[in-house]
């Protein structure tokens, strides 16, 4: 791993994002794990993430992402501020990134999707641990569109789980679930249970004063159920949280997250009026003083080395222009 001097990469930053720009980076994480893995390589295993959270400590001022907000709409943000934000609840968020955020005393967002703590298991993570453990050969995969597939090596099994990804993320979530649930019986074997936190787990995340955020409760794309589902998801989300943790979540991150594709701006106000603080799409650029506080970007950072990370966090400033849905 490559590092960068500390003093330098915050002079660096601060010229990019000084007192009174108004630009607010916002790093968006789902996983993080023990060791590197062939089949996921844009999730970052715990040294690269130290790394990371090494160089924000030294050269950012990280803030919680509701504080950020609010700074941001009233132009009162300090010299290279940033936010961190996991999305979904997996369990290495606590295992392996929060005792780097206490490390590096880094404040952070945890965006959970209720339905799938205590031994859930999300869509994509099916399709994943399915292919992993697929018999090398050919799989029929025409119920979804994309015929018959032989699987051999990491790079056949690689470009099978980012077309399998994209084929069922907007399939009507139960008809997502089905597929899923066969699909995992094409395995062979028994796929993992313990992915996710569990109660206990977001709690002690809460206690250890990282913000828990609202995700929905099955995580489905907004866009595609009724609004009265949209709105009992998000609610329902908001009420499961406060349980767990004896507070209301302040932030919210809509599911997938594209604007006008997997939400919309009624998605929004339900999400303002559910009594949230601010929310973050998956647009990706910086947010600037004129962002819809519900409708902040964000960036998921997958360089290798503090040199490129930082490099990346400067060349973002450019990206500021207002993304939001209609």
């Amino acid at each position: 791993m490559i590092r960068i001097s500390r003093p330098i990469a915050r002079w660096f930053v601060q010229a990019r994002y000084p007192s009174g720009t108004n630009l607010l980076p916002i790093l968006m994480y789902h996983r993080v794990l023990s060791q590197p893995d062939p089949l996921q390589p844009d999730v970052p295993h715990v040294a690269l993430l130290a790394e990371q959270f090494r160089t924000l400590a030294g050269a950012f001022n990280v803030l919680p992402l509701h504080e950020a907000a609010a700074a941001l709409q009233s132009g009162g943000l300090p010299p290279g501020a940033a936010c961190i934000t996991f999305d979904d609840g997996y369990r290495d968020n606590h295992d392996l990134a929060l005792p780097l955020l206490r490390e590096f005393r880094l404040p952070a967002t945890v965006f959970v999707a209720t339905g799938y703590l205590n031994g859930g298991r999300m869509f994509n993570d099916s399709v994943v641990e399915t292919v992993r453990r697929l018999d090398t050969g050919e799989i029929d995969l025409s119920r979804v569109g994309l015929g018959k597939r032989l699987v051999s090596d990491i790079a056949s099994r690689r470009v099978l789980i980012a077309d399998l990804t994209k084929a069922v993320k907007y399939l009507d979530p139960e008809e997502r679930d089905r597929f899923c649930e066969e699909l995992c019986h094409k395995a062979g074997s028994r796929l993992p249970v313990d992915l996710m936190m569990d109660d206990s787990q977001v709690k002690a995340m809460s206690d250890a004063g990282i913000d828990i955020g609202g995700h929905t409760v099955q995580h489905p794309i907004l866009a595609r159920v009724e609004d009265a589902v949209a709105w009992r998801e998000i609610e329902t989300n908001r009420d499961e949280i406060t349980s767990l943790t004896g507070r209301p979540p302040l932030c919210f991150a809509y599911p997938n997250g594209k604007p006008n594709i997997d939400y919309s701006s009624s998605h929004a106000r339900m999400v303002h009026k559910a009594g949230f603080l601010a929310a973050v799409s998956t647009a990706v650029g910086v947010a600037s003083q004129d962002a819809d506080p519900f409708q902040l970007p964000r960036f998921m950072p997958r360089e290798r080395s503090a040199a490129q990370f930082v490099a990346r966090m400067l060349r973002m400033s450019a990206h500021n222009r207002r993304q939001v849905a209609d």
